[in-house]
């Protein structure tokens, strides 16, 4: 049992760091830093989104709407990080 709720952690670090990624991405897009028409960063940018928009979309399903500002990649991210913090205070019960 230890070792499945490590792969898990190890999971949640893998979508901790795409989240964070993306996240990035947005800000650098946004601020025209990186540039879509570039291809590598078209490709990287839509295979994120196809990686985490089935997750924000049901995020915003329960989020009000905030006009331009966008609160489900944070959402996600404390959700990401409550799943973490249960995950390693039941590690220990398992030793």
């Amino acid at each position: 049992m230890k070792s499945l709720i490590e792969i898990l952690l190890l999971v949640a670090d893998v979508a901790w760091f795409i989240m964070i990624a993306h996240i990035i991405m947005s800000w650098l897009i946004n601020f025209q830093v990186l540039n879509l028409r570039q291809p590598i960063v078209a490709q990287i940018w839509y295979g994120l989104n196809r990686l985490l928009e089935p997750v924000y979309s049901r995020i915003r399903q329960f989020l009000p709407d905030m006009g331009g500002l966008d609160l489900a990649p944070l959402v996600a991210l404390i959700g990401l990080f409550a799943i973490r913090i249960v995950l390693q205070n039941n590690l220990y019960t398992f030793a």
